[in-house]
């Protein structure tokens, strides 16, 4: 969606007569070239010599360090060229520099210093009021945006688009839809960011009527020739699964940039068409690294992982230089293929390269040892990551021990990450809960799950319940699992009847199998999983005139099972076999 930050351009002050340009000194010219080389620490070590000279920096040079701070997150900086204002003499900074340096500390997260500087300025403009109202609803501070835009004394559409996309982003779709129509009642005019925040809304929604009345809005102010406009709108169509819309969209656009051919390419990845978003991508007239990675992650996400290495190996015959994404549904693939070969190729890729990878890519890393069973190096990865404080790296290590029947060292590892300070979310939970199930921990599971909204502040859904379910059941407590089933908070979804079925099959509760596998065939009658489960169920007690009728009525019902498929690597290549 488009970003309603404040502008990104410098603007100088308007000047009616030209006059030549002040001569700058080495020392100022040697500031510039270093920024400009992104070597924004030692050009900020010049700040000290020109103060001691008494030389000052003019506003527009001064508005470019700022602004070079703000984009790099470099907050330690940018509160050096801070005080440099005020230690030669600027303590009061006009207009257009303050604006800047809120935007600065906005941008690198210290609101409270924005908020000071902006409480001190003796003149604001309207610019002044919508960058810290971008700013607070960039962090997700509803409530102090929501104060300062009552606050206002003016307001443009700036003011009302920020105020309705900051609610649309933070899930207070109702006060977006309220100011959306708000907006469109004042006399202010909209442009095309407007609609932005809506369509969020109807994205998040998944409510393809507001997406329809949202289109039709832009069909009837003009703007449908906007190419980012049209294409958020395919892409709020192929989110709620209107792949034809979205099509439909696209084909009526005048002109497309890669922006709008790799929506529409994620959204039939999203859906599971990789015929048509392998149709598509091949008709693209120019590529970029986020299209190639969007053909990458289609084919991992879909469990295509050939065909999602096959094509990250074009793209490096391409030299188009991949991201963060591309790595990490690379690993997914190889993960899914359980390729090590592939996947040490990878990992080697990063290191030769330098790569600096972000924690999706390390998670993904661990994940994939984990799956082609070198649990000793999914260990090493861990302990090599210095930054430790994010939930997202802990996540795949303790799956990696539950996956591998390490149930108390996963205990252990959950323990160590609490008291480390990082706190667990509710992957957490459904990882260290299945670690108890599979490695026959039942009290500590059950202690897990009570805890869970008492010292974790996570409410179970129907994930953890199906894990509960599962834990209860291996243990063969049937009478617990049906208590649990009675006072669930959640609607029972097809993963808790998924659960029960499983492990009625290992203990051949026939009548409860069966119930549990007609709730979920109710649920979707075309999911071979169903009736494949209550065929084990009757297959575990001997039942088998119960499987054939099963398989019969697969026949009858035109439900086809899933192909199975297995892999060997021989000689540097992956051989397939299905049956």
């Amino acid at each position: 969606m488009p970003s309603l930050s404040p502008s990104n351009l410098i603007l100088s002050p308007v000047r009616t007569k030209p006059r030549k340009p002040a001569k700058r000194s080495c020392i100022v010219e040697s500031l510039i070239s270093l920024c400009s080389q992104g070597r924004l620490k030692e050009a900020i070590s010049h700040l000290d010599l020109l103060a001691r000279k008494g030389l000052r920096l003019d506003s527009t040079i001064l508005a470019f360090l700022l602004h070079q701070c703000a984009n790099t997150r470099s907050l330690k900086e940018g509160k050096w060229v801070h005080l440099h204002l005020k230690l030669t003499g600027q303590k009061h900074a006009n207009t257009f520099v303050t604006n800047h340096i809120i935007d600065m500390y906005f941008k690198c997260g210290d609101h409270i210093e924005a908020r000071k500087v902006f409480d001190k300025m003796s003149v604001r403009n309207l610019y002044s009021w919508n960058n810290v109202l971008s700013g607070y609803a960039r962090l997700g501070m509803l409530n102090p945006a929501r104060r300062l835009f009552d606050k206002m004394p003016e307001k443009d559409v700036v003011s009302w688009n920020t105020i309705v996309i900051g609610y649309a982003r933070c899930g207070n779709y109702f006060e977006a839809l309220r100011f959306y129509s708000r907006l469109r009642r004042e006399s202010v005019g909209f442009n095309a960011f407007s609609f932005a925040g809506v369509l969020i809304v109807g994205v998040k929604l998944k409510d393809v009527r507001l997406t329809r009345q949202v289109h039709c809005q832009v069909f009837v102010a003009g703007y449908v020739s906007n190419v980012v406009l049209s294409s958020s709108i395919a892409d709020a169509y192929a989110k709620c699964g209107e792949m034809g819309d979205a099509r439909r969209v696209f084909d009526e656009m005048a002109s497309r940039d890669v922006f709008a051919w790799t929506t529409l390419i994620s959204g039939y990845a999203q859906w599971g068409d990789m015929e048509s978003a392998r149709g598509l991508f091949d008709m693209m007239p120019k590529k970029n690294s986020v299209s190639w990675t969007a053909l990458v992650s289609g084919y991992a996400r879909n469990g295509l992982g050939h065909a999602a290495l096959e094509s990250f190996r074009k793209m490096m015959l391409f030299c188009v230089k991949p991201d963060q994404f591309t790595f990490s549904s690379c690993l997914t693939a190889c993960a899914s293929l359980a390729s090590l070969k592939h996947g040490k190729q990878v990992h080697a890729y990063l290191i030769r390269t330098g790569f600096k990878p972000n924690m999706i890519v390390v998670s993904s890393l661990i994940d994939m040892y984990s799956k082609s069973g070198r649990l000793d190096l999914c260990e090493q990865v861990f302990t090599l990551t210095g930054d430790k404080q994010d939930v997202m790296l802990w996540n795949p290590m303790i799956s990696a021990l539950a996956q591998h029947g390490y149930g108390n060292e996963a205990i252990r590892l959950f323990d160590d990450m609490v008291m480390s300070g990082v706190k667990p979310n509710r992957v957490t939970l459904v990882v260290i809960l299945n670690a108890c199930s599979h490695s026959g921990l039942v009290e500590e599971g059950l202690a897990f799950f009570k805890s869970m909204s008492h010292d974790h502040g996570i409410q179970p859904d129907e994930e953890h319940y199906s894990c509960l379910i599962d834990l209860l059941g291996r243990a063969g407590n049937f009478d617990e699992v049906m208590n649990q089933l009675e006072k669930m908070p959640c609607k029972v979804d097809d993963r808790i009847w998924n659960a029960l079925i499983g492990v009625c099959s290992i203990h051949g509760n026939e009548e409860l199998g069966r119930k549990a596998a007609e709730h979920l065939i109710e649920l979707n009658p075309q999911s071979s999983a169903a009736y494949l489960l209550l065929s084990s169920v009757y297959a575990a007690s001997g039942k088998w005139e119960s499987v054939e009728k099963v398989r019969h009525l697969m026949g009858q019902r035109c439900v086809r099972k899933g192909q199975a498929i297995s892999w060997v690597e021989i000689q540097n290549k992956i051989h397939a076999f299905s049956s």
